[in-house]
């Protein structure tokens, strides 16, 4: 890992971004919980947490730009301070996703259910995972966990398209349900994109620890050049 002389601050930014990655973590678990339980008030409370995630992210980003001005870090420290303030951005932005998938959910619940929620929720309990390995890989330095992570987001794409070519079969069988399925459709959507930004942040650790940037790259490529 990293080798600051300023151990203290190391230890907070770490603990930093754990907090703010189990909120997030715990933010599409709920928002997934309000779909499949029909539960408005805890949509409701996911929307609120969205401030708080918020603050974290400035919160964060001081700390980070206190270190970069103080320290003047170099090699992996730099890399370390700079993968941080890509993480928290992707953070943020999965609290954003949720907050859509509850105002989604607020809509779902004032009508009739269409059907048993069955992908959706894998959806949300994959990104889940590459959330939590993800930053596990960064706090590790781990590539492997890394690449792991990166692999996993095909997955995730391909439930989107599946859950998305059933939900237009329902639309085309019956007109009265395409307001429904474009609100199911937008929630497999985000969930898609919440494991994106788990991606990115698995890319920040290999950035972080080779010093490559891999953004845009086949991760096959990245394997045959290790």
């Amino acid at each position: 890992m990293t080798t600051f002389r300023h151990e203290k601050e190391y230890v907070q930014l770490k603990g930093m971004l754990a907090e703010m990655a189990t909120l997030a973590s715990s933010m599409v678990s709920d928002a997934i919980k309000s779909l499949v339980d029909r539960d408005t008030e805890l949509a409701e409370k996911v929307i609120e947490k969205d401030e708080l995630l918020d603050s974290m992210d400035v919160e964060i980003d001081e700390h980070c730009i206190r270190m970069l001005a103080l320290y003047e870090p170099k090699a992996v420290d730099l890399r370390y301070i700079i993968t941080a303030t890509r993480i928290i951005i992707d953070l943020e932005r999965v609290g954003d996703h949720c907050v859509s998938i509850c105002r989604e959910v607020l809509k779902l619940n004032a009508q009739p259910q269409l059907k048993p929620y069955i992908d959706l929720p894998k959806m949300a309990h994959d990104a889940i995972k590459m959330i939590n390995e993800s930053l596990q890989a960064f706090f590790d330095g781990d590539t492997k966990l890394a690449f792991d992570v990166i692999k996993r987001d095909s997955k995730i794409d391909e439930l989107d398209d599946q859950v998305t070519r059933e939900l237009l079969t329902y639309s085309t069988e019956n007109a009265k349900t395409f307001h429904i399925v474009i609100s199911l459709m937008n929630i497999s959507r985000r969930l898609e994109r919440i494991a994106d930004h788990a991606t990115n942040v698995a890319e920040m650790v290999y950035y972080m620890v080779e010093g490559k940037i891999i953004r845009h790259t086949y991760i096959d490529e990245i394997e045959e050049e290790d």
